[in-house]
């Protein structure tokens, strides 16, 4: 979301302009250690590299890609909704070849085991003629493991996957085996096809934070995809950033300060949409079942961190936290049938409830 511009009139007030230059960094400064300035200066070049990059591959789909480097840098998952041949696969192996991550596939099908995505011990014989259990690693030991329709793996296996991407460690045999850092699950849902599915269970869902929809291409987008990606093969990406960068801007982006009004919110929109409380607005309790939980408060503020740090702020502003209410919101709050009857779906739940709060 942009920040309002000044209205072109000489009747507006001085004090209505956007503060200058100068202000912003004088602030920045007296919150900020100057390491840390230069830090997000650097974030921000970075960032644009890594949309330039990702953009010799992927044609459109600038949301998609910023709500993905926020989760990245925020240190979340993030779950990506949209129809099949939309490149959703070919945008997150492209996020891993820039960020030079280990990268694994999982295609998620309704009898794959816990042992098939966390590895199992099998017995192997040693130069001294024993036999002993050794532990082989499965695909989830990566950096970055796309989780291809996640909803058709049984219980057991999202008990598994639900345990790695909250503890980031997996159980076999009752032995606990730590996660390669960073870690990231990127996980992909159709919206279309439900046979043969299960429906992924709430605490799994709270665990993601983003649910990110990728919408088809506009006209010329789509002219573009027909002209650029039917002819010869494009070159390899380049490598923009290793896994200790991305730790270091991990935590250079729980640095960033946020303003009290930021904080109070993330707390009040998230208690807007809790049907029965005292916060709520009337029309909540007539569409929603169940709200957001306090993990979306987290992820509210860790958002807005990251994306003011990609975009050069120096800390979190209130377009930031609105720009990410949507995705963190949509997939926590629970709409009920009347909902459904009237076309009232989760998201433009959230979409009034932003709105209503910018005109208070």
């Amino acid at each position: 979301m942009e920040t309002p511009t000044t209205p072109p009139d000489n009747t507006s007030s001085p004090t209505a302009a956007p503060p200058a230059p100068d202000s912003v960094a004088a602030a920045a400064n007296s919150t900020l250690p100057a390491d840390d300035v230069a830090a997000i200066d650097h974030l921000g070049k970075v960032y644009q590299a890594f949309k330039e990059e990702i953009g010799n591959v992927i044609i459109g789909q600038e949301d998609v890609i910023e709500q993905l480097a926020i989760c990245l840098f925020a240190r979340g998952h993030a779950l990506l909704m949209g129809v099949p041949g939309l490149a959703k696969t070919l945008l997150v192996s492209s996020v891993a070849e820039t960020m030079d991550l280990s990268f694994n596939r999982i295609q998620f099908t309704p009898d794959l085991m816990p042992a098939d995505i966390t590895g199992t011990d099998i017995i192997q014989e040693t130069d001294a003629g024993h036999r002993e259990f050794q532990f082989i690693k499965g695909p989830v030991f990566a950096n970055l493991v796309l989780a291809d329709e996640i909803n058709r793996a049984p219980a057991k296996t999202q008990s598994a996957m639900l345990e790695a991407m909250q503890e980031n460690m997996v159980t076999v045999l009752g032995k606990t085996y730590p996660l390669d850092k960073p870690f990231f699950v990127l996980a992909t849902q159709n919206p279309v096809e439900q046979e043969g599915t299960y429906p992924l269970p709430e605490a799994q869902l709270d665990r993601f934070m983003f649910l990110i929809n990728v919408d088809y291409p506009s006209h010329e987008e789509e002219l573009r995809i027909a002209r650029e990606t039917t002819g010869t093969a494009k070159k390899a990406l380049k490598h923009i950033l290793n896994g200790e960068q991305v730790i270091e801007f991990q935590q250079l982006v729980r640095r960033v300060p946020v303003p009290d009004h930021i904080y109070d919110y993330a707390v009040e929109i998230v208690r807007k949409t809790r049907a029965g409380t005292e916060a709520a607005p009337d029309w909540i309790g007539e569409f929603v079942g169940w709200g957001a939980g306090p993990r979306a408060v987290q992820y509210l503020i860790l958002g807005a961190k990251a994306r003011a740090a990609l975009n050069g702020s120096y800390m979190a502003r209130l377009e930031d936290i609105e720009a990410v209410a949507r995705p963190v919101l949509t997939h926590r709050v629970l709409t009920n049938f009347a909902a459904e009857s009237q076309g009232m779906t989760a998201a433009k739940v959230v979409d009034r409830l932003v709105e209503e709060m910018r005109e208070a």
